[in-house]
């Protein structure tokens, strides 16, 4: 039984975002206010999503709902433009990780970007390495909301990706926290990280 234990404590301790293959984690993404200087936008609510408010001190004994996003209001045209896109990529803020997810209950790193370019008609790859194969190579220096931006954290290569909202902030969905968040790329352990850019749209 003690046996058993420990490998399920060490196989939760190892598990990944499926998008990348891999069956091991980074280092751990940073946290606001640790050494690494990320500055992450908390979610639009500081409230679970799945819970309902009660008095202080008193449990919930509501049951937990399903996350709902915010629809996206583009149409499925085939194309679309950068803010476009990361509009929709913001309105799935705070939608939880799930190693393997690919729609809003759920999103690991490269479901979450092939489910926002979906929404805009675009049809990506479902894994990090294919997606870093598609679109133009984007300079640093010239990065557009809408575009894609890939680190290496599991792996040599790319095998994490999030999508650029303006500025040096971009989306993505982390293991770390759990939830869809906003993340500076300025930030000592994503500059460090980052392989290269994509433009699709």
């Amino acid at each position: 039984m003690a046996r058993l234990v420990v490998i399920v404590i060490f196989s939760a301790t190892f598990a990944a975002c499926a998008s990348s293959g891999m069956v091991y984690t980074p280092q751990p993404f940073p946290v606001p206010g640790g050494r690494g200087g990320t500055v992450a936008v908390p979610a639009p609510s500081t409230a679970d999503p799945t819970t309902t408010a009660t008095a202080p001190g008193t449990p919930s004994t509501a049951p937990k709902e399903p996350y709902a996003p915010t629809k996206p209001s583009a149409p499925l045209s085939g194309s679309a433009d950068g803010y476009a896109l990361s509009g929709t990529a913001l309105s799935l803020r705070g939608a939880p990780y799930r190693e393997g997810g690919i729609d809003p209950n759920g999103f690991d790193c490269s479901g979450f970007v092939r489910y926002v370019y979906e929404q805009h008609g675009l049809s990506m790859p479902r894994q990090v390495r294919d997606q870093f194969k598609v679109g133009k190579a984007i300079d640093r220096n010239r990065l557009e909301p809408g575009d894609l931006v890939f680190f290496s954290t599991v792996a040599p290569g790319a095998s994490h990706v999030g999508i650029m909202i303006g500025g040096d902030q971009f989306i993505h969905a982390p293991s770390e926290k759990g939830v869809v968040r906003v993340e500076s790329l300025a930030a000592q352990y994503w500059a460090s990280r980052f392989v290269g850019a994509k433009r699709v749209s």
